[in-house]
């Protein structure tokens, strides 16, 4: 167990830090395969769908969960997707 103050508080937000950003990854990638089954697909709300996923993914960098650059590269190859 944690032996001084600093590593005690760690010890209690990791956990839940751990949750956020679980729930954050697992919306983005639900986003991203229906945006990109959408596109494929060529489904009427292909473009609601990319948009939707673009903004999951600018959040998810934005909270550091995934890397800013990994997010702008998904989102330019999901836009490329959908010329």
């Amino acid at each position: 167990m944690a032996d001084h103050k600093s590593a005690r508080k760690r010890a209690r937000q990791t956990p839940i830090r751990q949750e956020r950003n679980k729930a954050v990854r697992t919306r983005l990638r639900t986003t991203l395969k229906q945006a990109r089954e959408a596109v494929d697909g060529g489904a009427d709300d292909a473009e609601t769908r990319v948009r939707q996923a673009e903004r999951e993914l600018r959040r998810a960098a934005s909270k550091g969960v995934i890397p800013a650059g990994r997010a702008s590269r998904l989102v330019s190859r999901l836009s490329r997707r959908t010329q």
